[in-house]
């Protein structure tokens, strides 16, 4: 989807350069741009996108940390299987990450699975 409401900037950078850095550091620089970014509903998107994004992937690792650890106290083979699951999960993490950080350079509205649906809700607000 092409970029929409890209009027105003707050930052005093280009609103591609602003969405695409708040993927750095995904859910810090996501709530520093929603700080210092009121005006243009492109980056408060993808900041948004970027906080739900970060938190949804810690939540996920932490859960599979602890999955793996009670797993792996009562059945070591499936503890091994987490174990084993957490990386790949991490790498589907990762290349999202880097799509992210890619569409919002170009400009684009790259909307995550279910997730995109919630921070253009939030960034509606």
């Amino acid at each position: 989807m092409a970029a929409q409401g890209s009027s105003g900037q707050s930052t005093g950078l280009a609103p591609n350069v602003a969405s695409l850095l708040c993927y750095v550091c995904t859910f810090i620089t996501g709530i520093v741009f929603l700080i210092i970014e009121k005006d243009n509903k492109d980056v408060r998107f993808h900041a948004w996108q970027a906080i739900i994004f970060g938190i949804a992937a810690l939540v996920v690792q932490i859960g599979l940390s602890i999955l793996g650890a009670i797993l792996g106290a009562i059945a070591s083979v499936m503890g091994l299987i987490i174990g084993i699951l957490a990386p790949v999960v991490w790498l589907v993490f990762f290349i999202f990450w880097i799509i992210c950080m890619i569409k919002a350079y170009q400009g684009e509205r790259y909307k995550l699975p279910i997730l995109g649906d919630m921070a253009e809700k939030q960034a509606a607000k």
